[in-house]
């Protein structure tokens, strides 16, 4: 017994391990869904409650697609559309390079969350519920 009446173990580190690495294209792997990027003027945070609810629900479902089936999707359901740098009417970030590509999944209805994509990871950077943040045609 050691000094706090815990029981030494010799399986240390057996029953949590770092996450294997994959060998896996991006496309064959489920989206990652980043929120370190998002704008304070379209923030969730803004958002009405059932929207952050909707918010959270969509990126459980994405999750259980890989890329591949989500880019065989329509747009509306489930599927993803671009949006074009030059169409956004908010400040783009200064971190984003000028060839990254923007698309947008619907979070609530036909809601927006706009954002860009690097490898399995989705960089949400806004969230579009007042449908203010770029032309919608």
């Amino acid at each position: 017994m050691s000094k706090k009446g815990l029981k030494a173990s010799d399986d240390k580190g057996r029953r949590f391990s770092a996450r294997p690495t994959t060998q896996e294209s991006p496309e064959q792997q489920p989206p990652y869904f980043s929120l370190r990027y998002v704008s304070n003027r379209h923030c969730i945070s803004d958002c009405q409650l059932q929207d952050r609810a909707s918010f959270a629900d969509t990126i459980r479902k994405l999750s259980q697609l890989t890329w591949v089936e989500i880019k065989q999707r329509p747009r509306h359901a489930l599927g993803y559309e671009k949006i074009s740098r030059t169409s956004i009417i908010a400040g783009i970030p200064n971190h984003i390079k000028d060839d990254v590509q923007f698309i947008a999944f619907r979070f609530s209805g036909l809601k927006p969350m706009v954002g860009y994509r690097d490898g399995a990871v989705f960089h949400i950077v806004w969230f579009d519920d007042k449908f203010s943040l770029y032309s919608h045609s």
